[in-house]
């Protein structure tokens, strides 16, 4: 800190003529002291004042610092009342990014949710979904563990999760050793402070626990000290995430400068010469030192500090130290910013600018928020919304150099501004893994289950943890229209089954249905033929024209439910099949009233056949033919039957059929059908016994007693009928129906015309028997 002011004081740039000062203090690791510290500094306790001071610039302007996360809250909170800036170079608990209790603070380092981010990435690389974790006690680990569990909970299972207090950590420690001995997890996540940490390797290494790859938090990655050849056996192969390391031309030449000076307020330096020499000042020298071989030498104070080779001088690792730097540079820059105001176009009121002799903390925040620059160095320099700075990590593993030496290497990047996905950089060819072959471990709770078999949970486990057993008929994939193979190790296409004209059944009912239209037909061509007989002529030849040309439409409707489904052929499937069926019972019905009239005609004084002409006839039929229409044009235009792949009604394979649409257009297309066969079976029933040698009546009763006898069988058939079978069903239904038609009409009626042609005479049809 001191380096980079004296740094920015010699800048003829970077706020010229303005000369900063500084105060230094410790925090001794504790938040009482820290919290008293902040206080003296935005106060100014010990400093004379007069009354230009109580009304000119503060005591402090800006604050580097803390660097502890819990002491970070605490004075964060009280420096946000008087809006007085605070950059952090090693504070990251997530908590200080809510911008409502921290207006203030802002940091040099990462937040922890960027280091967790990190820390899942490489987790996620090497597929460890069973892993346990270790936090501080503090506002640092606590923060941390939870947001590294919340995220690691989506894709894996936390083995164990412990806290190591700050007060009687020792038994803690021995309590959480004994936890990672009995886990089956080889991967365990540590967020310890550095005090907390050295405890936690020196039991580890005590009680000789290998196996485990460790994955260390940016507060101890790092740290000086902790890797050594008594903790490598343990901690060898360790990933760490650490701060992104940086250099400072001239540091090293500035802390070699440090020289001891006699200052009662300050002994520090002294106590550190001391340290670095072993030896005692005359004026610290006492009886017990004298009994201190070591301590026994006396300082001069022209001891050569630049032949010593110590972590003091070394300068090639600056992580924390970069921050600070940053941090002090970062305050410059708004400071900078401030006294370049131009008069007018301020962003205080009335477009005013701030006055650098009489400048206020908050107006200092209000340019710190904006800063933005680029060190000489080449990093960039900026805060976001919540006082973040951006993400970029070096990750490190702890290995052995060519010479033996334990170091820790560099091994890749973690960038959380790089393309999504490519945020981290490993470089595999460089890590070194403390396990036999120098391979990654697996750390799984249970290994992936083999080809055709499935995982199965276990009661009161994680859902990492699972036995393996053999998959259920088709429970490889869940991929839409595919289905598993008979050793259930892969999925293979479903079937689509849909009645064909290729297979058996199709075929059998094709030549049926081809067959039924033929015979329609040639009984069709012999009445046209014989339409002068008198069999002909008393059985009104114009309707059973008609009639025949039906059935011949009811076999040739059955041809469209065979085939695969079309938008068209479901459409026209029923819609031919009802109209058919309507024009055939409506051609029956009409014969019968005139049968009916007919007999009721030859009564004396009865002319009601003149009522019931061929006109009238021809009307009836096209009403009746009409009303379905109109039925089948209302169900078309509001839901009509379209193609439907039903992959619900047998697992293993796709049902290809047509879907209805509409159930209540569906019935009412067969309930008119029903109605009109229901009246036509009535009528032809009470005309049964008319007194005539050639009884149509009897006739028609009959075909409609197969008709109705039919459709009825038809329904539960159809409904308990799976896939294909029931349409074959519904064809079945219309064959067998139309059958009972041609055979129960028109069959006598042929007998008689092509054998019996002596019975097919005026004569023998007028002839009466007796009634019994």
């Amino acid at each position: 800190m001191v380096f980079a002011i004296e740094e920015i004081n010699r800048d003829l740039v970077l706020l010229p003529n303005i000369t900063l000062g500084y105060r230094l203090y410790d925090n001794c690791f504790n938040v009482a002291v820290a919290y008293r510290a902040a206080t003296a500094l935005i106060s100014g306790a010990g400093d004379t004042f007069t009354d230009y001071s109580c009304t000119g610039t503060p005591p402090v302007l800006g604050i580097v610092g803390d660097p502890g996360s819990t002491n970070a809250v605490a004075i964060s909170r009280m420096l946000g009342i008087f809006h007085v800036p605070s950059v952090s170079y090693y504070a990251t608990c997530s908590c200080l990014s809510n911008r409502r209790d921290f207006p203030s603070f802002f940091r040099t380092i990462p937040s922890d949710v960027f280091q967790v981010k990190a820390m899942i990435q490489i987790i996620k690389h090497y597929g460890w979904t069973w892993v346990g974790a270790i936090a501080s006690d503090n506002d640092y680990g606590q923060y941390a563990i939870k947001s590294f569990i919340e995220e690691f909970n989506k894709f894996g299972c936390i083995a164990f999760s412990e806290t190591l207090p700050s007060v009687n950590a020792k038994a803690r420690v021995l309590q959480i050793v004994n936890t990672i001995k009995k886990s089956t997890a080889r991967v365990i996540v540590v967020f310890l402070v550095e005090e907390q940490i050295i405890l936690f390797i020196q039991e580890i290494r005590r009680q000789n626990i290998r196996g485990k790859q460790w994955i260390a938090s940016e507060c101890w990655t790092t740290v000086n000290g902790l890797l050594n050849e008594e903790t490598y056996s343990s901690f060898g192969g360790t990933i760490g995430i650490a701060i992104r390391r940086g250099e400072i031309q001239g540091l090293k030449e500035f802390l070699l400068q440090v020289h001891p000076v006699t200052d009662a307020n300050n002994n520090l330096v002294s106590q550190f010469w001391e340290d670095m020499f072993s030896c005692k000042f005359p004026e610290k020298m006492n009886n017990n030192s004298s009994s201190d071989p070591v301590r026994s030498r006396i300082c001069t104070g022209s001891e050569d500090i630049k032949s010593t080779q110590t972590a003091y001088s070394d300068v090639s690792d600056l992580r924390t130290s970069y921050n600070v730097y940053k941090a002090v540079y970062a305050l410059a820059h708004s400071l900078h910013y401030l006294m370049s105001c131009e008069s007018g176009k301020g962003p205080f009121e009335n477009n005013s600018c701030a006055d650098i002799t009489r400048v206020q903390p908050w107006q200092l925040l209000h340019y710190l928020k904006r800063v933005n620059f680029t060190t000489q160095y080449g990093d960039r320099v900026f805060f976001d919304e919540n006082g973040d700075t951006p993400a970029i990590y070096d990750v490190m593993n702890w290995q052995r150099d060519n010479d033996s030496s334990v170091k820790i290497e560099t091994i890749g990047l973690f960038d959380e501004s790089a393309p999504a996905g490519q945020e981290l950089t490993l470089h595999e060819d460089k890590i070194f893994w403390n396990f036999d072959s120098n391979t990654p471990p697996r750390s799984v709770c249970s290994e992936s289950c083999l080809p055709g078999t499935r995982k199965a949970a276990r009661k009161g486990e994680p859902l990492c943890c699972f036995d393996c057993i053999p998959c259920a008929v088709g429970e490889i994939s869940n991929y839409t229209d595919f289905w598993s193979n008979p050793r259930r190790d892969q999925c293979v296409l479903k079937d689509i089954e849909f009645l064909s004209y290729e297979e058996p059944l199709g075929i059998s009912l094709t030549t049926i249905s081809l067959f039924g239209a033929c015979v329609s037909a040639a009984v069709l061509a012999v009445f046209i033929y014989y339409r002068n007989t008198p069999v002909v002529k008393a059985n009104n030849s114009e309707l059973s024209f008609l009639l025949l040309l039906s059935l011949i439409l009811c076999f040739l409707c059955s041809l469209l439910f065979i085939g695969q489904p079309l938008h068209l052929t479901c459409m026209l499937r029923h819609v031919v099949f009802g109209i058919s069926f309507v024009l055939c019972i409506s051609c029956i019905l009409v014969k019968t009233i005139v049968v009916i009239m007919a007999f009721k005609a030859t009564l004396p004084d009865n002319n009601v056949m003149k009522w019931f002409g061929a006109a009238q006839q021809r009307g009836t039929v096209f009403v009746f033919t009409v009303i379905q229409a109109v039925i089948c044009i209302i169900w078309l235009s509001t839901a009509s039957p379209v193609p439907f792949k039903n992959t619900e009604y047998q697992n293993s394979k796709i049902i290809f059929e047509c879907n209805v649409g509409s159930i209540t257009g569906f019935s009412c297309l067969l309930g008119y059908i029903g109605l009109l066969a229901s009246v036509c079976f009535l009528m032809a029933f009470l005309a049964r016994n008319l007194p005539d040698n050639f009884n149509e009546a009897k006739f028609i009763t009959f075909s409609m007693l197969i008709f109705c006898a039919v459709w009825i069988a038809f329904i539960p058939a159809y409904v308990s009928s799976p896939g294909k079978y029931s349409d074959a069903v519904e064809i079945f239904a219309i064959l067998a129906s139309s059958f009972g038609l041609l055979i129960a009409i028109f069959v006598p009626k042929c007998y008689i015309i092509l054998l019996h042609p002596e019975k097919n005479t005026k004569k023998s049809l007028m002839g009466r028997t007796a009634p019994n």
